[in-house]
């Protein structure tokens, strides 16, 4: 299919009108999210036609060996997707569903998901049943012989590195479980209601000092970090933003929906025990729970959810849409690839006494 261009400027399709240019408070990490950055700075009705960008997206992932790792694609991916997140301040809400940017954020995508499937393995599929891929996926996550970062904040970690670890955690953190909540619509019947059920303890349980987003951004306060969201968007690796564009790629995708439902599985089955290694890091290093209660709040609650998870939400979307089950292991087996990547990324950076992130200005 050709690349579409746009012949007109975008219709004002209510009275409200802009008329202020705003300011992307980001910076640019490469030719394509330069681009990016300088459209989206600019106010919708006055830009005539932004197809360059298809293009630049192109040549992009062609110039590279790696998008997991590329600086400049993730933070264009990671900006593209802020657009229906509604993340990121000075970007009108307008470009959310621009033709040329949904565009250029395809090819991006397409990219981004055969590098991943080419990159993770995927165990053997079991039967679709409940039993069966609770079974592997129990396999699969216990199995899993990633780099242990919980254990190293719970031995080792220093107060600096403490605070690099909320840093990086923050990208994703600040908007815990925003990226499979996009899930809820696109399924049915039982793993909706299960997914919802998970959903409802990430979000507080309808209160709303209780969300985990805002317990973690407590955290942060306590350990005087910004909570702004993306405060620390500059300061993140490309692998950092990987992790949370993953979630993205698979939760506004409907065809992608066993692979988001496989990835919050593996991701609640691998939070429990880790979370309470990371609090008693921070119990070692003197914090109370001003600091400590958001990972204490995961040891409990993730125990149940990893149960909810593995057999009512990916064994019951096995069961119901069978097809859907060579995603759901994919989906499960790329968070433990992606998120293993970023853990070694830390590890190997401060084992080599240096800082995980790309500046500590912002620190």
């Amino acid at each position: 299919m050709g690349r579409m261009t746009p012949t007109t400027e975008l219709t004002e399709t209510t009275e409200t009108t802009e008329t202020t240019v705003p300011r992307v408070g980001v910076t640019p990490r490469g030719p394509l999210s330069e681009a990016l950055i300088a459209v989206l700075g600019s106010i919708p009705s006055d830009v005539r036609d932004v197809g360059s960008l298809v293009d630049l997206a192109g040549q992009s992932v062609d110039a590279i060996s790696s998008i997991l790792r590329d600086d400049d694609i993730q933070l264009a991916l990671f900006v593209l997707y802020s657009l229906h997140y509604g993340s990121l301040p000075g970007i009108s809400d307008r470009w959310e569903w621009h033709p040329v940017l949904i565009e250029a954020r395809a090819v991006l995508e397409r990219a981004f998901e055969a590098e991943l499937r080419a990159a993770v393995p995927v165990p053997q599929l079991p039967t679709p049943t409940r039993t069966s891929v609770a079974r592997a996926l129990v396999e699969l996550t216990t199995a899993d012989a990633g780099p242990s970062l919980s254990r190293y904040i719970a031995k080792k970690a220093t107060v600096d590195e403490a605070r690099e670890f909320l840093i990086q955690r923050s990208i994703y953190t600040l908007r815990e479980a925003d990226p499979h909540s996009w899930a809820i619509p696109r399924l049915t019947g039982r793993s909706k209601a299960a997914l919802v059920e998970i959903q409802s303890d990430e979000y507080g349980g309808g209160r709303p000092t209780r969300m985990h987003s805002t317990i973690f951004a407590d955290t942060m306060r306590s350990m005087k970090l910004e909570t702004g969201y993306a405060h620390y968007l500059d300061s993140v690796p490309a692998i950092t933003l990987a992790s949370m564009n993953t979630m993205s790629l698979f939760g506004l995708n409907r065809r992608l929906r066993g692979a988001i439902v496989g990835h919050l599985a593996a991701f609640e089955m691998t939070s429990s025990i880790p979370n309470l290694m990371y609090g008693n890091g921070f119990r070692r290093l003197g914090y109370d729970r001003g600091v400590t209660a958001y990972f204490d709040e995961h040891v409990a609650a993730d125990a149940v959810h990893e149960q909810i998870a593995a057999n009512d939400l990916a064994g019951a979307l096995a069961e119901d849409e069978p097809a859907l089950m060579p995603d759901i292991l994919f989906g499960a087996s790329t968070c433990l690839f992606v998120d293993g990547c970023a853990a070694a990324h830390i590890l190997e950076s401060w084992e080599s006494g240096a800082s995980s992130l790309r500046s500590t200005t912002a620190a």
